[in-house]
């Protein structure tokens, strides 16, 4: 059973971390895309000063979605991996148990 969770755990920290850096890769995008109207703006000198406002609290806006979906990531990995310790914990109470039964 040890090995079993052992590759579970490995298992989730693949999957973790494939969302981490597809979320990171998304945002990229997105705020890429998202700044370009801002750019034009800035490029035709209309709301030139309004424009670079508007764009930095847009692309804070889109980093905290972002930085929140990394974050319940962490969250849900910590929270499975602490389900796999107890799985272990359990795993060697029982067969202390049975040791001190054929005792």
């Amino acid at each position: 059973m040890k090995k079993t969770l052992q590759r579970a755990e490995l298992l989730k920290d693949m999957i973790q971390e494939a969302i981490e850096d597809g979320a990171t890769t998304v945002e990229d995008v997105h705020q890429h895309i998202a700044g370009l109207p801002f750019d034009a703006l800035e490029k035709l000198g209309l709301f030139e000063e309004q424009a670079g406002s508007f764009k930095e609290k847009q692309r804070k806006t889109i980093g905290m979605v972002y930085d929140t979906i990394r974050k319940v990531n962490q969250e849900i990995g910590s929270l499975i991996s602490e389900q796999f310790a107890a799985l272990e914990d359990a795993e060697a109470a029982n067969r202390n148990m049975d040791k001190n039964r054929e005792d």
